[in-house]
């Protein structure tokens, strides 16, 4: 009985399934979460005009939730996880923020919608499947990309011109903040020894070698290091000449020992035309060969102080923030060091007329024991007053140290503006670019090197310079010890800030 009733089921099973009738079936699980990449988080996050990019091994990823280019670019986005067919990581705030893996069909991996050098056209595009990631980051100003495991050496040079977005009032703005803090640095020393001029001696000295180590720096690290990277540009092409860069600096510092030899040896031809030449006209030729001196020293640092403002304002936004705050640091103790230089144009003039002789021209009628004044050269100016009591001081007045003072506190906000009057026609892998810049950083770079060795740490420390002794070379312990730390303080400091400008 049993046996029948198994045998009948089973003859029915037969006849449904003659019948087309199909059990239920549980769908496959999808696949799209299985294809995705499988990472837990994404870094090395950069932009492309408007747009946030991540990597994660060789693959990129847009991220769909973009921050303004001016905050701070997220270090990496952590606890990558998918919600259906779409992908989210956690971002620095906890939140999710939705991540698109560039795939082959428009976005791909290897041709993209989109150019890694910010936006601008890539002058050899991909060929041969070969990668077209590109990691673009600023030299000098001047923006750099390289592709996915390729040095800045190798690979083929991005020379278009970039296309981005620039938050133009923002740099409209920071314009007279850097024209502030230029003006505080360059100011600062000239009006100190205005109101305080008898109380400040050891300060300066500590000052002005501060600013020497500055001048120093600035000539290595900033111009000299920046100059060689312009003029290795690979847009240029083939230089024919290795060393371009060095013998442009050595141009340069053949052309500041020019400049000021000519000037000593007019100077010398004065003193010794005129046998009765007073002590004072004396030190009147003697204040024009310092002068001469720190006017090369502005023209290099003002070749360098345009550049500075012109490359700033064509940074990309998403090293603008970082590099102006650099500036900032950069335009106060380069203006301190050009201060307190200026601020002393006149000082030992007013010593060697109060002391009856010029230094290296006095023609022998300076006694030795006048070194040994230790009156203040205010009171020695006062000394040489005439009668009718207009006063004979042989100096730089404080109009024209102020009219020197100004041309560095307004050429980098000058620089700026040209840099915005061509922000979006400004390209910083152009040939003739590349070689005008790199050509005037490193012409900038031997004259501040000449006035930073010779001018400033020799003839402050050995030689003596324009009629005055070393003011260092028999000064006591305490005061070399400070004036040598400080000279140290200044090398230091100028080149730390060489690792973000």
């Amino acid at each position: 009985m049993q046996s029948r009733l198994f045998t009948g089921l089973a003859l029915c099973g037969v006849a449904a399934a003659s019948a087309n009738v199909i059990p239920r079936q549980t769908a496959a699980p999808s696949t799209t979460a299985s294809s995705a990449p499988e990472v837990t988080a994404i870094s090395s996050c950069h932009f492309h005009g408007s747009q946030m990019f991540c990597m994660a091994g060789t693959t990129e990823f847009q991220v769909k939730t973009t921050p303004t280019q001016t905050t701070d670019i997220p270090a990496q986005f952590t606890g990558c996880h998918h919600h259906g067919s779409e992908m989210y990581c956690i971002g620095p705030t906890g939140d999710d923020v939705e991540v698109d893996p560039m795939t082959d069909e428009g976005t791909a991996g290897g041709d993209h919608d989109h150019d890694h050098d910010g936006g601008g056209n890539s002058t050899g595009g991909s060929s041969g499947g070969s990668s077209d990631n590109k990691h673009c980051h600023f030299h000098a100003g001047v923006e750099h990309c390289v592709g996915d495991g390729e040095s800045e050496g190798g690979g083929k040079p991005q020379c278009d011109k970039v296309s981005r977005d620039y938050n133009v009032p923002l740099r409209v703005g920071l314009l007279f903040a850097i024209l502030a803090t230029s003006a505080l640095g360059v100011f600062g020393p000239i009006l100190l020894t205005k109101f305080l001029p008898n109380k400040l001696n050891v300060a300066f000295t500590i000052l002005k070698q501060f600013g020497t180590g500055i001048i120093i720096s600035t000539a290595f690290v900033h111009l000299y290091t920046h100059a060689s990277l312009m003029l290795g540009n690979k847009c240029l092409g083939d230089l024919g000449y290795e060393a371009v860069t060095s013998a442009i600096v050595m141009a340069g510092i053949f052309l500041s020992f020019l400049v000021e030899f000519v000037g000593h040896r007019i100077v010398l031809a004065k003193t010794r035309s005129t046998a009765s030449m007073s002590p004072a006209d004396r030190a009147r030729a003697m204040l024009s060969s310092e002068v001469v001196s720190i006017l090369v020293m502005e023209a290099g640092i003002l070749f360098h102080s345009l550049l500075i403002g012109l490359t700033l304002v064509v940074a990309g936004d998403s090293v603008f923030l970082t590099l102006f705050v650099v500036i900032v640091f950069h335009q106060i103790f380069e203006g301190l060091a050009l201060g307190s230089r200026i601020a002393t144009i006149g000082t030992a003039a007013d010593t060697q007329v109060a002391h009856g002789h010029c230094g290296g021209f006095n023609n022998g009628s300076g006694s030795k024991d006048a070194d040994k004044t230790t009156s203040s050269p205010t009171e020695e100016a006062m000394r040489i007053s005439s009668s009718d009591g207009d006063s004979d001081r042989v100096g730089l007045s404080m109009k024209k140290k102020l009219g020197l003072a100004s041309l560095f506190a307004f050429i980098t906000p000058i620089g700026m503006a040209i840099g915005i009057g061509v922000l979006h026609k400004f390209n910083g892998n152009d040939r003739s670019t590349l070689l005008a810049i790199g050509t005037l950083d490193a012409l900038s770079a031997g004259i501040l090197v000449w006035v930073g060795l010779v001018e400033m740490w020799a003839a402050d420390w050995m030689t003596g310079a324009h009629g005055k002794k070393a003011e260092l070379a028999d000064a006591n312990l305490l005061t070399v010890g400070l004036a040598g730390a400080a000279l140290i303080a200044g090398m230091a400091l100028m080149s730390l800030l060489g690792k973000w400008a």
